[in-house]
């Protein structure tokens, strides 16, 4: 697999015979089949086995080709998807000359149905449409499926696409439902009803009780608030009573609050459900007869929720990939004519300053505190960074430090905390809730489902220049300074991680200290902790690994036993002494390094410590900064299979590697960011978070599984014999007759001992299911296995910003602590 023939001969088979394609998908079904029983055999293949590591190399060969088929055949499906548009428009048009230049880069297309509403919210029609993204417009058209036969090979041509229109991305809207007070001014949107020979203005169609089908549960939503109101107003009312009835008291009344509250509930339900496939675009139509710009609603109905999510999100990003700093965004160095920059590119969403400008702190540290947000919309998940909190430290030296906290619930992150700290932030640690697992993937996470009921919240570590380390409660808990630890002497704490029993910290004088949990789960102040030497420099990196504990000093690594804390072995990491360790991070079944000195990072074996590759860094960097071959490497990051590399001149370079537990060897020249900092890059950090599996249920699946939980409300007007009886409103109560006082009724009380149910208080009081089945879902066997969605971003820290395209002018201050802040498209 590892010969440059296969590649190129399984290329052209694909790209060029289409009739071919059946049987290449028959293979693409044998491959996962041939890794899973690589998997199989590395899982019990032991390790130190003579075996084991050319099983784990035949991994990584046969994920390689796998990606670069993939990758070709991306690019020759989006070639074949623009030619047979091209075909279908006529050769003066603009957009003919747009899909003919060889710039645009189709991103997402999908067939979606277009659907028209009435004036009850009622579908009048639908027809499926074909929706292209190209990386600056959106085009739907029409579908022909009739398509001709071409007489040479006999192969069908394809559908045949009639655009129907075309929009320049900067102009297209999301809009989802219950958020169009704000978004757009109502009085100039017209229905898109492609069967209808004149557009209604909104206001208009308003006026006249028009609704677009979820618009009208929102409605509805709204009366129900205005119930609500009322009712509260009888229950005050209803306290300023004399006497006491079974049916007509507190309890009753405070009943009829609860049941409201559970029916908004149910609303809210329906109308998040409803708005999980249908996307709501707002597009630009033609001005009015006084000029007055129109805009028109087009709805589509995606074919589940993961569609409606993916297109949200790839709408927001491709618009912030036109901005200038984005084109282009990254140098791809051209290994061969097929080569193309990849659609999945880091895009760089937002740069801010990271402290206030009057402190003048450099950065040092950050880490991403994942919290999950109940708050946030289905497109608000679309669109917004990873749901947490970065924690970002820093500081001057001589002086004090500071911490800045951001929220990452939106697309753009604000300041939601900031504070000092007694010396400046040399390092951070997250540590997650027993449970949660590792937020940054690096290792296996570790679930608990016996968890103690002493277990701390999440908790970040800062490790201080005065030999401090300040625990501090996550940020629903108000950020609590929940105890500090001294090191031994007072050493400055130069780096800092977890493992489930102790808390290491990397000291200036060659040791590390251990810190073991107590029995509360945190660590206790009061005992000293372990000191465990590892040579007479400053231990500069740990890294933890399965049970093992990896810490360098100087040019050497010392791996200690995560649990005994004896030390097992050493090795040596770089032939040059004065080249200590400064970086190290795992990847698959290997870690790579990075050193004080020299711009070359190392690979080692985490099973045999075999050296395995070196990768000059300056061979990428000279295709930015010709001349400069003097490159330091100062930060490492491995996410979503690439490994970031950011150095001393502020450039980030993005090297491929494997994902899965194979050797994460480097074999393509990577890509360069033209975006980087006016100095070092002083640290690069992940954000990393996954959407809840009942997000992804569409309305088809919320009906079928809770048909028993279905309310009493109906989606149409309610029958006329209906309207009558109303809605049973009743939360808890089933019965009146245990409550003191006389029954409030014309009819006499019964007689008997055991009251029973009268009609009317049958039709008033009726058993229901458990109150909590309508406040939140039941969870359904289905869900366990659903595929999760991660949404991800990457942050780098430096001083300032700097654009090193060529053809733009140098932005940005040299002297400001900066964050950059990049997004890749949801990993679905």
């Amino acid at each position: 697999f590892s010969k440059s023939m296969v590649l190129d001969v399984y290329s052209d088979y694909v790209n060029n015979f289409t009739t071919a394609m059946s049987l290449i998908k028959k293979a693409c079904l044998t491959k996962p089949a041939f890794l899973d029983f690589l998997k199989d055999m590395l899982k019990n293949t032991p390790k130190g086995h003579a075996d084991r590591l050319s099983l784990q190399l035949a991994l990584t060969e046969l994920e390689t080709l796998a990606e670069k088929l993939n990758e070709q055949k991306r690019l020759a499906d989006q070639v074949a998807e623009i030619q047979q548009l091209s075909k279908s428009i006529s050769d003066r048009s603009s957009l003919n000359k747009l899909l003919s230049s060889g710039q645009r880069q189709l991103l997402l297309c999908e067939t979606l149905t277009e659907t028209v509403y009435g004036d009850r919210g009622q579908l009048i029609k639908s027809k499926e449409r074909k929706v292209f993204l190209l990386n600056d417009t959106l085009v739907c058209a029409n579908i022909n499926f009739k398509g001709q036969l071409e007489i040479s090979s006999l192969v069908p041509l394809g559908p045949k696409y009639v655009v129907k229109w075309s929009t320049a991305l900067p102009q297209v809207q999301v809009v989802e439902v219950g958020q169009e007070s704000g978004a757009y001014d109502k009085d100039n949107v017209v229905i898109h009803n492609a069967g209808a020979k004149k557009h209604a203005p909104a206001g208009q169609a308003s006026h006249n009780k028009v609704y677009l089908g979820p618009p009208r549960l929102f409605q509805e939503l709204q009366d129900l608030q205005k119930d609500l109101a009322v009712v509260e107003q009888i229950t005050l009312l209803i306290s300023t009573l004399h006497g006491t009835y079974q049916n007509l008291n507190m309890t009753v009344a405070q009943d009829w609050c609860l049941a409201l509250q559970r029916m908004m509930k149910v609303k809210e339900e329906e109308i998040h459900s409803a708005n999980k496939c249908r996307l709501r675009l707002l597009l630009p139509g033609k001005p009015d007869k006084s000029g007055r710009p129109i805009s028109v609603m087009v709805v589509f109905i995606t074919p589940n929720p993961l569609s409606k999510i993916s297109w949200v999100n790839r709408l927001h990003l491709a618009k912030i990939g036109l901005r200038e700093e984005n084109q282009p965004g990254w140098l791809c160095p051209d290994e061969d004519k097929k080569s193309k920059a990849p659609f999945w590119c880091p895009i760089l969403s937002c740069r801010m300053p990271a402290f206030s400008k009057a402190l003048d702190l450099q950065l040092s540290a950050a880490v991403h505190n994942p919290v999950q947000s109940s708050l946030l919309g289905f497109s608000a998940i679309s669109t917004s960074l990873p749901q947490g909190y970065l924690w970002v430290g820093g500081g001057q030296e001589g002086a004090g430090g500071q911490v800045e906290i951001f929220s990452l619930n939106r697309a753009v992150p604000r300041t939601v905390k900031s504070f000092p700290v007694p010396s400046p932030v040399l390092c951070m640690e997250y540590i997650p809730e027993l449970g949660e697992g590792d937020p940054s993937g690096a290792q296996e996470p570790r679930l608990s489902t016996d968890q103690p009921p002493g277990s701390p919240h999440p908790t970040v570590c800062l490790g201080l220049q005065d030999g401090s380390i300040a625990v501090y409660g996550s940020v629903d808990t108000g950020t609590p300074c929940l105890l500090t630890c001294k090191s031994p002497g007072l050493q400055p704490i130069l780096c800092l991680r977890h493992s489930p029993e102790y808390l290491f910290a990397g000291l200036q004088d060659g040791t590390v200290a251990a810190y073991p949990r107590s029995n509360g789960g945190l660590w206790d102040p009061a005992e000293q902790p372990t000191r465990l030497p590892v040579g007479t420099g400053p231990v500069r990196a740990l890294l933890t690994l399965d049970e093992t504990l990896w810490a360098s000093c100087a040019n050497q690594i010392t791996v200690l036993d995560a649990t005994s804390l004896r030390a097992q072995q050493t090795f040596e990491a770089h032939p040059d002494t004065e080249a200590s360790v400064t970086h190290m991070i795992k990847a698959g079944s290997g870690v790579w390094m990075a050193f004080s000195s020299g711009s070359s990072i190392r690979l080692f074996h985490t099973e045999t410590l075999e050296h395995l590759q070196e990768i000059n860094i300056a061979t990428r960097t000279t295709f930015v900064l010709p001349g400069h071959k003097h490159v330091r490497v100062t930060s490492l990051l491995i996410c979503q299979g690439s490994l970031w590399v950011g150095t001393d001149q502020g450039i980030i370079v993005l090297l491929p590697v494997p994902r899965l537990e194979g050797i994460p060897k480097i074999t393509g020249k990577g890509m360069v960011s033209l975006n980087g900092h006016g100095g070092p890059v002083e640290f690069l950090a992940v954000a990393v978070s996954t959407l809840a599996p009942d997000v992804l249920k569409g309305e088809q699946e919320e009906e079928e599984e809770g048909e028993e939980e279905k309310p009493p409300e109906l989606d149409g007007p309610p029958p006329r014999e209906m309207r009558k009886k109303g809605i049973l409103l009743q939360y808890r109560l089933r019965s009146t007759s245990h409550l003191p006082g006389q029954l409030l009724s014309v009819r006499e009380a019964p007689v008997s001992g055991t009251p029973a149910h009268t009609e009317e208080d049958g039709s008033i009081y009726e058993m229901a299911d458990d109150p909590d089945v309508w406040v939140r879902s039941r969870p359904c066997a289905r869900d366990t296995p659903r595929k999760e969605i991660s949404s991800v971003a990457i942050i780098s820290g430096g001083r300032g910003y700097r654009n090193f395209n060529a053809e733009s002018p140098r932005r940005g201050s040299d002297a400001d602590s900066t964050l950059l802040i990049w997004q890749v498209p949801l990993m679905l």
